[in-house]
């Protein structure tokens, strides 16, 4: 109701009001009404219409108004304030739509002793304040110091009519002098609270004089500012005038134009080496800067995409240079194992060598994480001499990071492909861009989109960034790409990339990592010599097996950090001597114990079958459960399996229940028992047809009462007549088995050709079954049934 108070008029006393009485209350929230002042009211709040309603059909016509403390947001719609002031309803009227307009009239101050709601409407019980009041000189005299005040702020103030100070100056008693003045100058609302608070009319008028003087030393101030502005405003034209005549004299004369900023851009454009497609806008642009006031903000935006014309290298490259030999060397050196992916590497190498020209394959490295993939594209610049820049595509949600924003957008900036080349000061280098597959969709747009014309041999030559609106190649830019799934990538992003898989490490791939590159590194990033620590190699084999599970080495990593940390806290102590890290030593130094061995079963059981798993951090084992129990031949699946999990389980199921009568179970078993299928760690979300041989051994097992080797793992897609059919990801699987202690692997037939990208040593250790039906799975993994025993000859 506050917003709604206008400013109100001076009426003259007519009725004194009860000393004490109860009348309907109306809160104003900030909005204070003192009295002998007339305001009106706009309100289509119900509960203040209630109050006026019931204020307007009673004999006396009386209505509190109450201001409101302000709440912890300074909103004043809090508890109802003490002091308030007594009012009559003039005249009311609803308009037409609800809203309901009035006029009221103060009176008095009033304290408020209690309020409280009846019959819906908001009733106040009130005592009357009357005025202190003094007579005398010096009452007179403060009045007549307000009036002053007030008429000097009224001709600052565009606010304050100068009819409120004619009205004023008409006013007689002192009391109605500080109340009138008091709501027509824009005071705080707790301002304005105070001066109806105080019944003493001498002190009342004393506070209103520093409020005004406050007001008009603020005005004052104010009216200097803008003084100021409309100086500073007129000496800005006045120079644009004498800059455009400048202008024109030196374009009779034929000199240079421009200032010096505009000089120095001119020259930096002229160093840059621009094509002409490019210099032509430049050149557009800089006429445009010219004509612009450098206190334009246009001006800052010509002179921002300007300068990005003249930092970006059009014609600086570095020179390519191809050794194979040397680059075997650069990659052994750096990389430990990892020989298929070298060689494709190399042949990648080779054929630019032999063709320079060429449009060679964008390359796409998938692995687990901490396999090495950004570590190989550092490498590989290496090898060839190309500056390497790296950009993270983790999270890009806005097809602006790529292809930048258009310069009508206040901040606008090029894509990140074009500030990292910026940034790289060459317009061929090795730009590795990681974590493609993780890039997501927005309402800005599709950042992978974008990519497609960026990674596309045919079309990136003439790329496009929204902010240099302008053609750059990108086909000098050798582009690396890093993933940890194929599934997340969009398929038309994918087809433009040759994707070179690297696999997760074996335990002695691991060791060897450890102690060529890890350990090194460690020691001189924690302060230490060679000869401070050792790790023996039992120590290296429980940090694989006891401390990380995980196909790379990051886990690996840390954990040697963590050792030379523990040694380097000794050495910084006083001990120099040599310290050997034992195997013993190992739990002690980093305060825990190793993880029990994993994970396979360790005896025989019924109903729990071991798989095989790939996710984005490598192979994992993955155990299936089954249960039987009395019902009526549902199958129950949890686990948090995806759909095409959940289908899987339903062909094992059917296979199962087809081939029942050869494990002999009977036609009526499945009619009168549920099945319970769950697969571990149910907060993690599963999904895929790999696990369809494991579900049916498991659940076969459940119901035939027959135990599964402890020692067995598999891994395949089964169809309703039973055939295996092949799955991906063979090699990560086959290193988890292994890293599980897993000797048995059951795998699709047609999967036999993935065995050559498997570690002799790993196929050395793993007796992996080549099994075209699930049938031959059971027969490994099924304890075979005990065979009844001959009956005994009975005497006669």
């Amino acid at each position: 109701m506050a917003d709604e108070i206008d400013r109100p008029t001076a009426v003259p006393s007519e009725h004194a009001p009860p000393i004490e009485l109860t009348v309907p209350a109306l809160l104003s929230g900030a909005g204070v009404l003192f009295p002998a002042l007339l305001v009106p009211v706009v309100t289509s709040e119900e509960h203040e219409i209630r109050s006026v309603d019931a204020a307007a059909s009673s004999a006396s016509k009386y209505i509190a108004v109450v201001a409101q403390q302000p709440s912890e947001d300074e909103r004043f719609d809090g508890a109802p304030r003490d002091v308030g002031s007594l009012a009559t309803v003039v005249r009311m009227a609803h308009l037409p739509g609800g809203p309901l307009q009035a006029l009221l009239r103060g009176y008095r101050r009033v304290r408020v002793l209690e309020t409280a709601e009846q019959d819906g409407v908001l009733q106040a019980r009130v005592v009357e304040l009357a005025d202190v009041l003094t007579p005398g000189p010096e009452l007179d005299a403060l009045a007549r110091e307000a009036l002053s005040l007030f008429q000097e702020v009224a001709k600052l103030s565009e606010s304050i009519p100068q009819e409120a100070v004619l009205a004023a100056q008409q006013i007689v008693a002192p009391g109605g002098v500080a109340d009138f003045i008091a709501a027509n100058t824009p005071l705080k609302p707790a301002d304005r609270y105070a001066l109806l608070r105080e019944t003493d009319v001498a002190g009342r008028l004393r506070a209103l004089l520093e409020l005004l003087r406050h007001e008009l030393q603020v005005l004052k101030v104010g009216a200097e500012l803008q003084s100021q502005v409309r100086g500073e405003l007129s000496k800005r034209e006045r120079d644009y005038y004498l800059r455009e005549q400048l202008k024109a004299i030196q374009k009779e004369l034929g000199e240079s134009e421009g200032t010096p900023e505009v000089a120095e851009l001119r020259r930096r454009i002229d160093g840059a080496g621009l094509p002409d497609h490019a210099r032509k806008e430049a050149e557009r642009e800089l006429e445009r800067l010219n004509s612009v006031n450098p206190a334009s903000p246009e001006y800052q935006v010509i002179r921002t995409y300007l300068e990005w014309l003249a930092d970006l290298p059009w014609n600086k490259s570095t020179r390519e240079r191809i050794d194979l030999r040397r680059a075997q060397r650069i990659l052994d050196a750096d990389h430990y194992g990892l020989e298929e992916v070298k060689q494709r590497v190399l042949d990648y190498l080779a054929v630019r060598k032999l063709r320079r020209a060429a449009r060679g394959p964008i390359l796409c490295f998938v692995g687990p994480p901490g396999v090495g993939k950004t570590s190989l594209g550092k490498s590989i610049a290496r090898a060839i001499g190309r500056q390497f820049v790296r950009l993270s595509l983790g999270g890009v949600r806005d097809e602006a990071e790529i292809r930048g924003h258009r310069r009508t957008y206040v901040g606008a900036m090029p894509g990140r492909i074009i500030q990292e080349i910026r940034r790289a000061g060459v317009n061929n280098p090795l730009m590795m861009l990681d974590e493609v597959d993780k890039l997501g969709v927005g309402i800005q747009g599709d950042p992978a989109a974008a990519l497609l014309e960026v990674l596309d041999p045919a079309q990136n030559s003439t790329f496009v960034d929204h902010y240099l609106d302008l053609p750059w190649d990108l086909s000098k830019t050798m582009f690396i790409t890093t993933a940890n799934q194929l599934d997340t990538i969009p398929g038309p992003l994918r087809d433009r990339m040759e994707v070179i898989t690297i696999s997760g490490y074996t335990e002695r791939e691991k060791v060897e990592i450890a102690r060529r590159y890890l350990v090194p590194r460690q020691v001189e990033e924690n302060g230490l010599t060679p000869a401070l620590i050792e790790l023996t190699d039992g120590a290296f084999h429980l940090l694989v097996r006891g401390y990380t599970r995980e196909a790379g080495v990051r886990n690996l990593e840390r954990l040697i950090g963590a050792l030379c940390r523990r040694v380097a806290r000794k050495v910084a102590l006083g001990e120099r001597t040599p310290h050997r890290i034992t195997p013993e030593q190992v739990p002690e130094l980093l305060e825990r114990p190793p993880v029990p061995e994993e994970e396979a079963q360790q005896r025989d059981e019924v109903g729990v079958a071991t798989g095989l798993a790939a996710t984005a951090a490598g192979g994992d084992v993955l155990f299936v459960e089954a249960a039987v129990m009395p019902g009526s031949g549902k199958l129950t699946l949890t686990g948090q399996l995806g759909e095409v999990m959940q289908e899987s389980a339903q062909a094992a199921f059917t296979y199962v229940r087809a081939c029942a009568d050869h494990y002999g179970i009977g036609p009526d078993f499945f009619s009168t028992h549920d099945i319970h299928v769950h697969v571990p760690a149910g907060a993690v979300p599963k999904d895929g047809p790999s696990a369809g041989v494991t579900m049916a051994t498991a659940v076969l097992s459940a119901v035939a009462r027959r135990p599964i080797r402890h020692g067995v793992a598999m891994t395949g897609e089964i169809t309703l007549r039973g055939k295996v059919m092949p799955v991906g990801a063979i090699k990560d699987k086959l290193l988890a088995a292994h890293r599980a202690g897993v000797r048995t692997v059951c795998i699709p037939a047609e999967n036999e050709r993935d065995l050559r990208d498997i570690p002799a040593d790993v196929r050395a250790e793993l007796d992996i079954r080549l099994c075209r039906h699930a049938d031959e799975v059971l027969d490994v993994a099924l304890v075979p049934a005990p065979r009844p025993e001959p009956l005994a000859a009975t005497p006669r």
